[in-house]
Protein backbone atom coordinates (compact mmCIF):
# COMPACT_ATOMS: atom_id res chain seq x y z
CA UNK A 1 0.00 0.00 0.00
CA UNK A 2 1.56 3.51 -1.28
CA UNK A 3 0.57 6.49 1.01
CA UNK A 4 1.49 10.21 0.39
CA UNK A 5 -0.07 13.16 1.92
CA UNK A 6 0.39 15.98 0.26
CA UNK A 7 -1.19 19.73 -0.74
CA UNK A 8 -4.47 19.34 -2.98
CA UNK A 9 -5.07 19.98 -6.02
CA UNK A 10 -7.76 22.28 -8.24
CA UNK A 11 -8.66 18.59 -9.92
CA UNK A 12 -9.35 16.67 -6.25
CA UNK A 13 -11.97 19.40 -5.40
CA UNK A 14 -14.24 16.79 -6.66
CA UNK A 15 -13.62 14.07 -5.00
CA UNK A 16 -12.86 15.69 -1.56
CA UNK A 17 -16.48 17.19 -1.98
CA UNK A 18 -18.18 13.97 -2.69
CA UNK A 19 -16.42 12.45 0.51
CA UNK A 20 -17.09 15.28 2.37
CA UNK A 21 -20.95 14.89 1.92
CA UNK A 22 -21.05 11.10 2.47
CA UNK A 23 -19.10 11.34 5.46
CA UNK A 24 -22.51 11.57 7.86
CA UNK A 25 -23.97 14.15 10.32
CA UNK A 26 -21.00 14.42 12.61
CA UNK A 27 -19.47 16.57 9.33
CA UNK A 28 -21.01 19.50 8.19
CA UNK A 29 -22.42 19.55 4.30
CA UNK A 30 -20.06 21.64 1.79
CA UNK A 31 -21.44 22.98 -1.60
CA UNK A 32 -19.00 23.48 -3.88
CA UNK A 33 -18.43 27.41 -3.53
CA UNK A 34 -17.33 26.67 0.44
CA UNK A 35 -15.07 24.18 -0.81
CA UNK A 36 -13.68 26.72 -3.48
CA UNK A 37 -13.25 29.07 -0.52
CA UNK A 38 -11.08 26.38 1.99
CA UNK A 39 -8.97 25.82 -2.00
CA UNK A 40 -8.65 29.42 -2.21
CA UNK A 41 -8.06 30.45 1.93
CA UNK A 42 -7.16 27.31 4.03
CA UNK A 43 -3.56 27.83 5.41
CA UNK A 44 -3.51 23.71 5.37
CA UNK A 45 -5.25 21.45 3.02
CA UNK A 46 -3.94 18.21 2.07
CA UNK A 47 -5.15 15.01 1.21
CA UNK A 48 -4.46 11.36 1.92
CA UNK A 49 -4.03 9.31 -1.17
CA UNK A 50 -3.71 5.59 -1.11
CA UNK A 51 -2.82 3.93 -4.12
CA UNK A 52 -3.99 6.25 -6.29
CA UNK A 53 -7.42 6.75 -4.79
CA UNK A 54 -8.62 9.82 -2.38
CA UNK A 55 -8.88 8.68 1.41
CA UNK A 56 -9.46 11.84 3.27
CA UNK A 57 -8.11 14.92 3.50
CA UNK A 58 -8.00 17.92 6.51
CA UNK A 59 -8.33 21.16 6.53
CA UNK A 60 -6.87 23.93 8.49
CA UNK A 61 -6.67 27.64 8.87
CA UNK A 62 -4.32 30.38 10.71
CA UNK A 63 -6.52 33.12 12.90
CA UNK A 64 -6.92 36.53 10.66
CA UNK A 65 -8.93 34.75 7.90
CA UNK A 66 -12.37 35.90 6.64
CA UNK A 67 -13.83 32.24 7.39
CA UNK A 68 -17.36 32.14 8.86
CA UNK A 69 -17.65 29.80 11.01
CA UNK A 70 -18.67 30.67 15.16
CA UNK A 71 -16.55 27.71 16.01
CA UNK A 72 -13.33 29.73 13.89
CA UNK A 73 -14.92 32.93 15.48
CA UNK A 74 -14.64 31.67 19.21
CA UNK A 75 -11.05 30.91 19.01
CA UNK A 76 -10.37 34.54 17.08
CA UNK A 77 -11.65 36.18 20.27
CA UNK A 78 -10.14 34.22 22.84
CA UNK A 79 -6.74 33.46 21.25
CA UNK A 80 -4.61 35.99 19.29
CA UNK A 81 -2.54 33.04 16.86
CA UNK A 82 -3.80 29.69 16.61
CA UNK A 83 -4.26 26.68 13.51
CA UNK A 84 -7.59 25.90 13.67
CA UNK A 85 -8.58 22.13 12.49
CA UNK A 86 -11.99 22.69 11.08
CA UNK A 87 -12.76 19.18 9.03
CA UNK A 88 -11.08 15.84 8.76
CA UNK A 89 -12.92 13.37 6.91
CA UNK A 90 -11.71 9.84 6.29
CA UNK A 91 -13.19 7.73 3.17
CA UNK A 92 -14.98 4.44 4.74
CA UNK A 93 -12.86 2.39 3.46
CA UNK A 94 -9.64 3.27 4.65
CA UNK A 95 -11.50 3.97 8.18
CA UNK A 96 -9.20 2.05 11.37
CA UNK A 97 -6.17 2.39 9.57
CA UNK A 98 -4.65 4.90 11.57
CA UNK A 99 -5.20 7.69 8.88
CA UNK A 100 -6.42 10.00 11.56
CA UNK A 101 -3.71 10.00 13.12
CA UNK A 102 -1.29 10.50 10.89
CA UNK A 103 -3.25 13.29 9.54
CA UNK A 104 -2.93 14.80 13.32
CA UNK A 105 1.12 14.11 13.19
CA UNK A 106 0.88 16.06 9.93
CA UNK A 107 -0.95 19.21 11.10
CA UNK A 108 0.96 20.00 14.16
CA UNK A 109 4.48 19.70 12.46
CA UNK A 110 3.29 22.62 9.90
CA UNK A 111 1.21 24.43 12.95
CA UNK A 112 3.56 23.56 16.06
CA UNK A 113 6.92 26.00 13.80
CA UNK A 114 3.75 28.83 12.68
CA UNK A 115 1.54 29.08 15.92
CA UNK A 116 1.83 28.30 19.89
CA UNK A 117 -1.85 26.41 19.68
CA UNK A 118 -4.30 24.01 17.56
CA UNK A 119 -7.60 23.97 18.20
CA UNK A 120 -10.61 22.39 16.82
CA UNK A 121 -14.07 21.06 18.13
CA UNK A 122 -16.05 18.13 18.59
CA UNK A 123 -19.66 17.83 18.57
CA UNK A 124 -21.28 16.74 21.86
CA UNK A 125 -24.90 16.38 19.65
CA UNK A 126 -24.34 13.40 18.70
CA UNK A 127 -22.10 12.63 21.20
CA UNK A 128 -18.96 9.82 20.02
CA UNK A 129 -16.83 8.99 22.70
CA UNK A 130 -14.28 7.73 19.84
CA UNK A 131 -13.87 11.48 18.53
CA UNK A 132 -13.80 12.78 22.06
CA UNK A 133 -11.31 10.02 23.60
CA UNK A 134 -9.22 10.67 20.18
CA UNK A 135 -8.55 14.47 21.03
CA UNK A 136 -7.90 13.70 24.86
CA UNK A 137 -4.94 11.12 23.92
CA UNK A 138 -3.75 13.12 21.97
CA UNK A 139 -3.64 15.91 23.64
CA UNK A 140 -6.30 18.47 23.25
CA UNK A 141 -8.41 20.00 25.78
CA UNK A 142 -11.56 21.12 26.48
CA UNK A 143 -11.66 25.76 26.80
CA UNK A 144 -15.15 25.91 26.46
CA UNK A 145 -18.45 25.04 24.87
CA UNK A 146 -21.16 26.63 22.70
CA UNK A 147 -24.23 25.91 20.73
CA UNK A 148 -23.81 26.26 16.86
CA UNK A 149 -26.46 28.70 16.24
CA UNK A 150 -30.06 28.79 17.95
CA UNK A 151 -30.72 25.36 16.59
CA UNK A 152 -27.27 23.89 16.02
CA UNK A 153 -25.40 21.14 17.93
CA UNK A 154 -23.68 21.68 21.09
CA UNK A 155 -19.69 21.59 20.55
CA UNK A 156 -16.99 21.43 22.63
CA UNK A 157 -14.18 23.75 21.66
CA UNK A 158 -10.74 21.97 22.28
CA UNK A 159 -7.17 23.32 22.06
CA UNK A 160 -3.88 21.89 22.18
CA UNK A 161 -0.32 23.66 23.59
CA UNK A 162 2.37 23.30 20.92
CA UNK A 163 5.41 23.59 22.98
CA UNK A 164 7.90 24.00 20.34
CA UNK A 165 6.79 27.14 19.22
CA UNK A 166 8.14 28.91 21.87
CA UNK A 167 12.26 27.55 20.80
CA UNK A 168 11.15 28.33 16.84
CA UNK A 169 9.83 31.28 17.52
CA UNK A 170 12.93 32.66 19.54
CA UNK A 171 15.41 30.96 17.56
CA UNK A 172 14.14 31.84 14.07
CA UNK A 173 10.98 33.19 13.45
CA UNK A 174 11.95 37.01 15.73
CA UNK A 175 15.11 36.39 13.33
CA UNK A 176 15.59 35.70 10.07
CA UNK A 177 12.94 33.13 9.37
CA UNK A 178 12.05 29.11 9.51
CA UNK A 179 15.02 27.81 7.20
CA UNK A 180 14.37 27.44 3.45
CA UNK A 181 13.57 24.08 3.38
CA UNK A 182 10.60 22.38 1.37
CA UNK A 183 8.79 20.63 4.66
CA UNK A 184 8.41 24.06 6.16
CA UNK A 185 7.08 25.43 2.87
CA UNK A 186 4.13 27.16 3.01
CA UNK A 187 1.08 26.12 0.47
CA UNK A 188 1.04 27.92 -2.47
CA UNK A 189 -2.39 29.36 -3.03
CA UNK A 190 -4.59 31.33 -5.50
CA UNK A 191 -3.81 35.34 -4.71
CA UNK A 192 -6.79 37.05 -3.13
CA UNK A 193 -6.33 40.75 -2.10
CA UNK A 194 -8.29 39.80 1.35
CA UNK A 195 -5.97 36.95 2.59
CA UNK A 196 -3.59 38.38 4.82
CA UNK A 197 -0.05 38.60 4.12
CA UNK A 198 1.87 36.54 6.81
CA UNK A 199 5.98 35.57 6.51
CA UNK A 200 6.90 32.32 4.50
CA UNK A 201 8.62 29.84 6.10
CA UNK A 202 12.47 30.40 5.14
CA UNK A 203 11.58 34.30 4.05
CA UNK A 204 13.76 36.30 5.08
CA UNK A 205 13.26 40.64 6.76
CA UNK A 206 14.32 43.51 4.95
Amino acid sequence: MALAIRDVREHDLDAVLALNNAAGRTILALDAAQLRYFYDHADYFRVAEIDGHLAGFLIALREGSSYDSPNYHWFGEHYPQFAYIDRIVIANAYRRHGLGRIFYCDVTSYAEVRVPLLTCEVFLEPRDDVVVLFHGTYGFQEVGQQRMGADGPQVSLLAKDLPSYAFVRETYLDHDGLPDEPWLAERQRPFHPDTPKRRLAGERRP
